[in-house]
């Protein structure tokens, strides 16, 4: 199976191996959207507003997706959330939290700024292509949302 590669899924993700992994399970998931990468949550603000190095980028091209770990440098991951979720444009977009941490209290935050879900990081690589295929089969192509 083939999956769209016309819209973008934005991943904020500081570690450099689990973003490797990420974009190698989705390669070998044959999901082939384009993914933009922001290593920071300052980065992802900025791409997802159109400011500092992302400023030339059209607004209304919105990702399809957004992978937010929590724990990320600069902004981190639940104050990127609130920003999306206090955005009329941007609010619809889904996000998912795809993190390492196991605090009960991250869940529970996740939640009430409007994540829509929350995935931890498996530690083994198959299994973590396997959660990855699923993520995005389910909100890159099953699921439906609103165009904004």
């Amino acid at each position: 199976m083939r999956l769209s590669h016309q819209k973008v899924i934005l991943l904020v993700e500081d570690n450099p191996v689990d973003e490797e992994l990420t974009i190698m399970a989705f390669e070998k998931n044959n999901i082939t959207n384009e993914i933009v990468v922001a290593r920071d949550g300052a980065e992802a603000l900025d791409y997802l507003f159109a400011a500092g190095q992302y400023e030339n980028r059209d607004v209304n091209e919105k990702p399809q997706l957004v992978l937010l770990d929590l724990k990320l440098p600069k902004v981190d991951g639940l104050e990127v959330l609130q920003k999306i979720r206090e955005n009329e444009s941007l609010k619809r977009i889904p996000v998912v939290i795809l993190t390492s941490s196991k605090e009960q209290q991250d869940l529970i935050n996740a939640y009430n700024l409007g994540t829509n879900a929350y995935v931890r990081k498996p530690v083994d690589f198959t299994e973590f292509a396997e959660a990855v295929k699923q993520l995005g089969l389910f909100w890159l192509i099953l699921n439906e949302c609103p165009e904004s």
